[in-house]
């Protein structure tokens, strides 16, 4: 199982929202390049990046800040936020990106993003937040009323590299990670599961990794390795069984 520390970018810094409010933001490092690089010389093998004013937007804003995350560190790093068109795909991994995650437009635009999963095979993630089991969109502001199952459903064998699962009441929450939401979600569907959202200690890692099994193959982890609430170390070794 993989963990991917985040760097979530508010207006050039490091932020973590409470519950993906965006006026409920504390920032946690002014240096995101930085930040980065302590993930890196932590251990850690892969790098969540997520573009939140891009992600209400619609497109890429904090354009500089990123590419100077993805120069300033040799692991690989997935983004998401803002990215809604082949083009701003094709300009993200022709910067570095390995993966791209696309979110709001799985719903507003499900073809294209079937679209990019054919072309860049294994390299474009589903990104599917949710409130009260249904799917937000707009950065988390709007609620669109779909299921999250039937929506995940609509990706099955497009080659998606993963669906990204993010219950948003637990996220900034620090209540622990929705665990059975995220088994149900991994067992319906054959595209590995990426869990987010709530991640607060070694026994969420520790209830993830048992259902490894099920499809679970990786988990983001935010604001409890800022705050110093789980070590790397640990929970690298945690991930690993």
């Amino acid at each position: 199982m993989i963990i991917y520390p985040a760097i979530d970018l508010k207006d050039g810094v490091c932020v973590r929202l409470l519950r993906g409010d965006m006026d409920r933001a504390t920032i946690f490092n002014t240096d995101p390049a930085r930040q980065a690089l302590d993930f890196q010389e932590s251990g850690f093998q892969w790098l969540h990046l997520v573009d939140l004013n891009g992600a209400i937007e619609g497109r890429s804003i904090n354009t500089d800040v990123v590419t100077n995350v993805i120069q300033s560190v040799d692991i690989p790093v997935q983004l998401g936020g803002g990215i809604r068109t082949m083009k701003a795909l094709e300009h993200w991994f022709s910067t570095g990106v390995s993966r791209a995650v696309l979110g709001t437009a799985a719903l507003a635009d499900p073809d294209f993003v079937q679209a990019a999963c054919r072309e860049f095979e294994g390299r474009v993630v589903v990104a599917i937040d949710a409130r009260d089991g249904r799917v937000a969109i707009d950065g988390w502001t709007k609620d669109s009323g779909v299921r999250v199952l039937d929506l995940a459903l609509r990706f099955e064998d497009c080659g998606a590299a993963a669906i990204l699962y993010t219950d948003i009441n637990r996220d900034g929450a620090m209540n622990g990670v929705n665990v059975d939401a995220t088994v149900d979600l991994a067992f319906a569907v054959t595209t590995p599961v990426i869990a987010s959202g709530g991640v607060s200690s070694l026994r969420d890692l520790r209830e993830l990794k048992d259902h490894e099994d099920v499809g679970i193959n990786g988990v983001i982890i935010g604001r409890a390795l800022y705050d110093g609430r789980i070590d790397p170390v640990a929970a690298i070794k945690a991930a690993a069984g």
